[in-house]
């Protein structure tokens, strides 16, 4: 058997079919002469009697003859021929019809396909060949299972030279950003070179993003139609493609999720959509707002199902609406494969519930303010959050036990290689997990680790950090409005992106945080800039790798869990899982109860809020500083004076005590009282000089201080309101004490007025001498 045909011909920088299929006879029928022949040389085959083969082939050349050719393009070896021509004649016997009548799922069907085993099937390359040439079924080795051999089939039907060189370009683009291993080694050559048969081109340029999106809706696994986002990623970087495919959706799938309009009648879904291409919120809180309002939609449906669009609502059903979210449970009134198992009766929080009163108020209230529907209600008013949900929302940050975080800042600042999250695939298959390679560098994730851990920033602004976004204070500088200085390189300033709550801004931070993002930009591979979603300017993200940005879920899906492993702490505590946004509760709580803290204005400016209102969900004070701030408060003391007293102990000693005499002498500064129950006496702050009262400087008070025996001690006198304001408060407030006890009695019976009258009646004496009267 020998064949004739030109060889892969490239001309103008084209690719040229070698196989011209029109000068052959293409008819899928057999003659009779062509079914009797292909019996005789199956035998002949069979029994590998070469003279009986050469003779049917002659009879058989309009159906041997473009075989041939193909192989000889293919550069088949001739065992390799023969077992080729064998197996298709077979097929052509057992099925009664030329090969160039057959379909797809004919050649699927063919020996060499089905049975692994089968001795045709080292054949398989060429048998595509002979598919992909005269039938022009260039993408039957996505259907036949024949992906892995799709390198092998392209540079058989292309040449080497052409496939390789459009390997390799698209390949040096993608080694630039940071693909390596068996990715780039197996998976790429083998997904590019299945484009470029489907294609019918080995040139780059001849693709389209239409050609990419059928060989990715094609039967292939998972994991191989994850590597086409970055073969159109690179080709978009060439110039190739406009923009690189969209994420891969399964059937009835909107954004990655079931598609949230199930069981929503058309008309409120057109009204809901529509809301959501007008609205200019924020694209997170539009989209939020969009899928509460599909679940009012729902409930509608379940309840009220002839109210569709939002002319019908009114205050009544505006006041059913808040009662069933009242009571909403979790699972309610959604997608029924997003309802959660066992927790159907289970009240979802005040905040959410706050959230869906929030969403279909904006709703009703755009429709108004737009003149969509007439003004029938006031929606603000309808939709307040009742009293008893309200009362359930306050401040509440969730901050991580400081035993966590401290192991957690530990494992963070000794991140190592082994420690890294492991890859799946090595260049042998699938391996143990000690042979997996981390996805990405330990430089890049010990930068994500200390921002997270220091940077006290929200994750959507850590994954969207730009390259260049540290700035060192390279001198001392000088604090205005302070004597005191900042020194150089003792913090650095992280600048942050445009955020949902204001305009871009800078922040300290420490310094380690600075020399892991300085070692990580200095290891970074140049990247493709990207568009913010945000803001829309094109940017150099600081953590892209392999020409993508990191995902927000990879901190809480893997860079959390890898910390908690390292340090040993379980990845949920008593509050709940440990979250990315917690670490900045956690921070800004410390921050705030430091022995040096921020005050509450510079903590807002620090997490970058608008009001002091908003700092207060994060900065909470700790009971070691509030137990602190009130012992310093000095409560108790305020409350209580320390009185000297004087202890005749010679008097107790020689029994005089127990007669009555004196032995306890409170010293009031003026004198000493006397009385035994000092403590009691309403008069103790005011004395008023009673029998129980001794001057000092009276001979009585000399000889007490001049005892040898007497012993001073201190003792705490507690102080009502009143004889607190009269200690504190000056003269003012002592004249009102002593007004309000003139009628009290002292413990030796008179009153402090009476005792006043007295005194005044023993002072006034007469002069003997003179006869006139003295005071």
């Amino acid at each position: 058997m020998s064949g004739h045909a030109d060889p892969p011909r490239v001309e103008d920088g084209r690719w040229h079919c070698p196989i011209d299929v029109a000068r052959y006879d293409r008819n899928p029928v057999l003659d009779p002469h062509e079914r009797v022949e292909l019996a005789l040389m199956t035998r002949y085959l069979t029994a590998r009697n070469r003279h009986g083969v050469q003779r049917s082939a002659c009879v058989l050349e309009r159906l041997i003859r473009p075989i041939e050719d193909v192989l000889v393009v293919t550069r088949a070896p001739k065992g390799l021929r023969y077992d080729v021509v064998n197996l298709l004649v077979r097929e052509m016997h057992q099925r009664q019809s030329a090969f160039w009548g057959w379909t797809r799922d004919t050649w699927t069907d063919v020996e060499a396909f089905n049975k692994p085993s089968s001795p045709q099937r080292h054949a398989r390359h060429h048998v595509i060949a002979v598919a992909y040439f005269l039938n022009g079924y260039t993408d039957l080795h996505l259907h036949s299972g024949a992906y892995q051999y799709a390198y092998s089939l392209a540079v058989k039907i292309f040449g080497k030279p052409a496939v390789d060189a459009s390997i390799e370009r698209l390949c040096a683009e993608l080694r630039a950003w940071g693909y390596t291993g068996a990715w780039l080694t197996r998976e790429t050559p083998r997904a590019l070179a299945s484009v470029l048969l489907v294609n019918g081109s080995p040139h780059l340029e001849d693709l389209t993003a239409a050609v990419l999106e059928r060989v990715r809706k094609g039967s292939l696994r998972p994991y191989l139609k994850r590597t086409f986002l970055a073969l159109s990623t690179g080709l978009a970087s060439l110039g190739i493609l406009p923009e690189p495919l969209a994420r891969d959706l399964k059937d009835g799938e909107r954004f990655g999720h079931p598609d949230p309009l199930t069981g929503i009648s058309p008309a409120w879904s057109a009204w809901c959509t529509r809301w959501l291409d007008t609205s200019t919120l924020n694209p997170t809180t539009r989209r939020s707002v969009f899928h509460l309002i599909l679940r009012a939609g729902r409930w509608l449906s379940l309840v009220h199902p002839d109210v569709t669009g939002p002319e019908q609502w009114n205050r009544e059903l505006a006041a059913a609406y808040v009662a069933a979210v009242d009571r909403l449970t979790i699972g309610q009134w959604t997608v029924a494969a997003q309802r959660p198992v066992g927790e159907a009766t289970r009240s979802v929080s005040a905040g959410y519930k706050q959230q869906h009163l929030y969403a279909v108020s904006t709703f009703l209230q755009d429709c108004q303010e737009w003149g969509w529907i007439p003004r029938r209600f006031d929606p603000r008013r309808c939709f307040t959050t009742p009293r008893a949900i309200r009362a359930q929302i306050a401040p509440n940050p969730r901050v991580i036990q400081d035993d966590i975080w401290a192991k957690l800042l530990w494992a963070g600042l000794n991140l190592r290689a082994e420690d890294l999250p492991r890859g799946l695939w090595t260049d042998q298959g699938t391996r143990p997990n000690a042979a997996r390679r981390p996805w990405y560098p330990l430089e890049m994730l010990r930068a994500i680790v200390l921002v997270w851990l220091f940077g006290g920033i929200r994750r959507d602004e850590l994954v969207r950090l730009r390259l260049g976004c540290i700035r060192w204070q390279r001198e001392d500088v000088g604090v205005v409005g302070s004597a005191d200085a900042l020194h150089r390189n003792a913090v650095c300033f992280l600048s942050i992106p445009t955020n949902k709550t204001g305009t871009a801004f800078a922040k300290p931070v420490d310094a380690v945080v600075g020399e892991a993002i300085g070692c990580w930009e200095h290891a970074r591979p140049a990247q493709p800039p990207v568009v913010d979603r945000r803001t829309g300017e094109i940017v150099h993200y600081l953590f892209s790798y392999r020409a993508r940005r990191v995902g927000q879920d990879y901190i809480n899906g893997t860079i959390i869990p890898m910390l908690c492993r390292k340090a040993g702490v379980p990845e949920q505590d008593a509050r709940g899982n440990i979250t990315s946004h917690r670490a900045r509760s956690t921070i800004a709580s410390q921050l705030f109860n430091a022995k040096e803290p921020l005050s509450l204005f510079e903590l807002q400016a620090w997490l970058g809020h608008r009001t002091p209102a908003s700092t207060q969900h994060y900065a909470r004070i700790t009971p070691t500083k509030l137990a602190q701030a009130y012992a310093e408060a000095g409560y108790f003391g305020r409350n209580l004076r320390m009185i000297e007293v004087l202890v005749d102990q010679d008097a107790i000693k020689d029994g005089a005590a127990a007669a009555g005499e004196p032995w306890r002498f409170y010293d009031l500064g003026h004198g000493y009282c006397t009385y035994d129950f000092f403590d009691q006496c309403p008069h103790r702050m005011a004395c008023a000089k009673c029998a129980f009262y001794v001057p000092k400087g009276s001979s009585k008070a000399q000889v007490l201080e001049a005892k040898a025996g007497l012993q001073r001690l201190l003792e705490e006198i507690p102080l009502t309101d009143e004889e607190r304001a009269a200690v504190e408060d000056g003269v003012v407030a002592y004249d009102k004490l002593l007004t309000k006890l003139a009628d009290v009695p002292t413990p030796a019976g008179p009153t402090p007025r009476q005792l006043a009258a007295h005194k005044r009646a023993e002072l006034a004496v007469i002069d003997v001498s003179t006869g006139e009267r003295t005071e």
